[in-house]
This record gives structure tokens, C-alpha cells and sequence, in this order.
């Protein structure tokens, strides 16, 4: 009997492998070609154009050798996420996209980046931290006590907001296994807002410039 493992483009934001950047070059057109050694790429047996997050960015492998996986990066990517600023040998967060029947024990996460704010603080609390990120206006409507945000890839679950800035509290199990433990004031992460959140703001400013257009 034949099984088929059907993809997904959705990602649960739960990290379970890490990556290591082998290169990541530029090209005349403006985009990149970024290789990255994926844990787990044995295992788990992504293919050419399957998805893969890297720090929470949804790319597409174009060639799978082994562990080293390389993907196409366009200039909208570069231009809204972290991706960039990457360099040979830098650690990466990877996770595979969902298959049907998965478990999720995160939220439903798409690898779209919305911004790459800066790191403004770090304190510890219990057994693990606080992490304050600055908030970009465009992405403040969308974010709320106790909602979800991606952060690298990561599903967690804001702590605190504020008008300029959002807290997320991180366990040691995140910290241990993620890239965040080594993200430090004055450097960006890649953030994702919850999409149901992003749908119902968008449909409440369509909403209201339709009353708008009526007044």
C-alpha cells in the first residue's frame, strides 16, 4: 500500500529543529540564494517546492541535499524580514510544514511576515524571561493581551502591551531550543501577527471606510 504525505503551507509555530546558515548570496536581480543545514531534514524528507519556515519565514526548497536545503529568496522578503541580515555559519529556527492530520499545539502560523521590530529589553522572571519587542504602528491594532504573535517562527502569547511596545514571556524549554535566547536588545526578530487577527482588523477598516463612502 501507497502513502501519501500531504503538505501544508501552515506551520504550528512549535520549534522543533534548528538550522545552520551555510551561505547566503546576493544576486543582480535583487534577491538571494540562501543554503541552509536543516536538522531533521533526513527525517522528515522535504522535497523540491515543498515549504519550509526558516526564523518564520515560509520559503520554498528549490534543491534537497541531504540536510542542506536551498531556497530562492525575493526582495520583498529581504525587504520585510530578517533574512538579510543572516550570515554564514548564524543559527536558524526551522519547521516543516504541517501535514494533514497533524497535532496543533500551537497556532496556525503562515510564515508572512508583517515587520522586523527591535528587541528593546530583556529581564528574567521565574525560571525563564520577558522579552519587550517595539511595536510597529501598522501591526499595533493587531495585537492584544493574551493573543498570539510569531517571533522567529515561535507561537507565544502576549504577556503585556503597551502603546510603543508588547512583552512575551518565554519558558526555558524556548529558550533552550530557539534562537531567542540569544536575541539581545537592538536586534530584530521576525514578526508574525495572529492571521485571525489580521483579518478581523482589515475587516473592520474595510467595514468602516464602506459606512465612510455611504456618509
Amino acid at each position: 500500500m501507497l502513502y501519501c504525505r500531504v503538505y501544508s503551507r501552515v506551520f504550528s509555530g512549535l520549534i522543533e529543529y534548528r538550522g545552520v546558515v551555510a551561505a547566503l548570496e546576493q544576486i543582480e536581480s535583487g534577491g538571494a540564494t540562501l543554503t541552509v543545514r536543516c536538522e531533521g531534514a533526513r527525517s522528515e524528507g522535504p522535497q523540491p517546492k515543498d515549504s519550509i519556515a526558516i526564523d518564520g519565514i515560509c520559503l520554498t526548497a528549490t534543491a534537497v541535499d541531504g540536510e542542506v536545503v536551498t531556497f530562492d529568496v525575493i526582495p520583498e522578503t529581504l525587504a520585510r524580514s530578517t533574512l538579510g541580515d543572516r550570515t554564514a555559519g548564524e543559527v536558524v529556527n526551522v519547521e516543516y510544514a504541517l501535514r494533514a492530520g497533524d497535532r496543533l499545539g500551537g497556532h496556525f502560523v503562515y510564515g508572512h511576515v508583517d515587520a522586523a521590530p527591535r528587541v528593546l529589553l530583556r529581564t528574567p522572571e521565574g525560571q525563564g524571561e520577558r522579552l519587550r519587542i517595539e511595536t510597529p504602528a501598522h501591526v499595533a491594532p493587531m495585537l492584544a493581551l493574551k493573543g498570539f504573535v510569531a517571533l522567529d517562527g515561535i507561537s507565544l502569547t502576549v504577556a503585556a502591551v503597551e502603546e510603543e511596545w508588547f512583552e512575551v514571556a518565554l519558558i526555558p524549554e524556548t529558550l533552550a531550543r530557539t534562537t531567542l535566547g540569544a536575541r539581545l536588545p537592538g536586534t530584530r526578530v521576525n514578526l508574525e501577527v495572529d492571521p485571525i487577527a489580521r483579518y478581523a482588523v482589515n475587516a473592520l477598516v474595510a467595514l468602516r471606510q464602506a459606512q465612510g463612502d455611504k456618509g
